[in-house]
């Protein structure tokens, strides 16, 4: 599973990041981490507000960091 975390690299984003692995670890996923940190390919992914979480390629969390319990609610609903 591909996790994207999309921002600019702020204390949200690292929180985003933080929140996303803890979830995925505690699901037992075999996953990779991105970070996108250019507003060009933000954009282009269709990202309006960071920090943004996206699996596989689709972004399923954006402009807030969610609690670890979501996030694993959005692994389990993407995986």
């Amino acid at each position: 599973m591909r996790l994207t975390i999309y921002g600019k690299g702020c204390s949200k984003c690292e929180k985003l990041q933080e929140y996303a692995e803890s979830a995925a670890q505690e699901l037992g996923l075999d996953y990779q981490v991105e970070k996108v940190t250019d507003m060009n390919l933000i954009i282009d992914a269709g990202v309006m507000h960071t920090p943004a979480l996206a699996v596989d390629g689709e972004v399923v969390l954006e402009g807030r960091i969610g609690s670890v319990s979501h996030i694993t609610e959005l692994l389990q609903a993407a995986g």
